[in-house]
């Protein structure tokens, strides 16, 4: 019974390190498309963000 339980719990930490991954690659891919948005209107004219 506890290898089974230990098999279930290791399924149920890498499932939800594989989700966090997932959204991390999502989150920076925003931030990437919105880091070109900057750049390509900065070059355009003034700054529209503080960093």
């Amino acid at each position: 019974m506890v290898p089974l339980l230990l098999v279930l719990l290791l399924v149920l930490i890498l499932f939800g390190a594989g989700f966090a991954v997932k959204m991390l690659w999502w989150i920076a891919l925003i931030v990437l498309v919105l880091w070109v948005l900057g750049f390509l209107v900065r070059s355009g004219g003034g700054r529209w963000y503080r960093w």
